[in-house]
């Protein structure tokens, strides 16, 4: 009978102890006992989407050009990326602002959502100035996209924000491409 009372205290004191040790504190560790991480975090956590590089971190401004649109694509590198180089056929995650060239109003942005957009870059999964526009670019790159409407929505324009026949404007950053 006498073990069994010495016993049970000291199992109750070794539980009591262990608790303690794993209720937080300043301190990373406590003798020894590596403590997970406050507030419902956990070293596993992963992000739904890379972190962008400062470059691209916040919404662009689009400037749209004066003057007659293009009749032909035209792709200018504003921030020059440093990853893995975007190829057609990949699947690439994007965040992108598009503007009408005609007058210059938003009609769509991920950054509005904000939720980049991820698709296969071929035809059929986007429009053609995307499919003929953003391979080369890098992850972490900044691209402007000047699309005339044949390679956009064409004579059938896209909804009630693109009319028919609408050259468009984007600002594309690619966060990460994958094959």
């Amino acid at each position: 009978m006498k073990t069994r009372s010495l016993i049970l205290p000291l199992l109750a004191s070794c539980t009591v102890a262990v608790a303690l040790a794993g209720c937080g504190g300043s301190s990373s560790k406590a003798e020894g006992i590596v403590l997970a991480p406050q507030g419902g975090a956990t070293e596993t956590t992963v992000a739904a989407t890379p972190k962008p590089p400062a470059a691209i971190a916040k919404k662009p401004v689009v400037t749209v050009p004066t003057g007659p649109a293009p009749t032909k694509l035209v792709t200018k590198d504003l921030v020059q990326g440093t990853g893995q180089t975007v190829k057609e056929g990949d699947t690439v995650t994007v965040n992108y602002v598009g503007e009408l060239y005609k007058n210059g109003k938003e009609f769509d942005s991920s950054w509005s959502r904000n939720q980049p957009a991820t698709f296969p870059l071929k035809t059929g999964g986007v429009i053609e100035g995307w499919v003929k526009g953003i391979p080369g670019m890098k992850v972490g790159g900044r691209r402007e996209l000047i699309i005339p409407a044949s390679m956009a929505y064409g004579s059938k324009g896209s909804g009630t924000t693109i009319p028919p026949n609408s050259p468009l404007v984007f600002v594309v950053d690619v966060l990460s491409t994958s094959s």
